[in-house]
């Protein structure tokens, strides 16, 4: 078996109208596909997503690891970045630059989810270089109350502590931003 790189004749004179009608038929497999990868992308992330809270935001209070009391109701006014993670999740270590990024122009509040002492909480945010607030929840109960079943986990409320969005997984900076600047001033 031999390959002629020659086109064959047929081919060679094949007219414009039959190229155009391949290359529609080419484009048109092209966007299905795009389509269904979308929708499965989609279906996916409701899939994750569908125990989280919604709309009024649950409590939040704790204390930080530097011994700083918060309280999210004290945050009204302006939109704030809740964000679940842990020191033994692979992905979470995609997004915490990220989230650290964040923290530095909007107010981010962090969730460490049963993920050792405070101690040891400390020494992992030294080991990658992340300072941003850390809430420890060692026995899991505010991911529960916030429905969070996997991590990471964001979520973004508007000044009036309703959940404008959430997300399962890695997120990106501009897309976080995006949704924090949507929420409001």
């Amino acid at each position: 078996m031999s390959f002629d790189p020659e086109p064959s004749p047929q081919q060679a004179f094949e007219p414009d109208s039959s190229r155009t009608r391949r290359w529609g038929a080419r484009l048109r497999e092209w966007l299905i596909n795009i389509a269904l990868i979308l929708a499965i992308i989609f279906a996916v992330q409701w899939w994750k997503g569908r125990t989280l809270a919604t709309g009024e935001a649950p409590p939040l209070v704790g204390v930080t690891l530097e011994g700083t009391p918060i309280d999210l109701a004290d945050w009204r006014g302006r939109p704030v970045l809740v964000h679940f993670w842990a020191t033994w999740c692979p992905v979470c270590r995609i997004t915490d630059g990220t989230v650290d990024a964040i923290a530095d122009d909007h107010a981010v509040v962090t969730v460490a989810l049963q993920s050792g002492t405070p101690d040891e909480i400390r020494a992992f945010m030294r080991e990658v270089g992340q300072e941003f607030p850390v809430v420890p929840d060692p026995d899991g109960r505010l991911a529960r109350a916030w429905g969070v079943a996997g991590v990471p986990t964001s979520f973004v409320l508007d000044g009036d502590g309703r959940i404008r969005s959430s997300v399962v997984g890695v997120s990106t900076g501009p897309g976080l931003r995006l949704r924090l600047w949507l929420a409001g001033p």
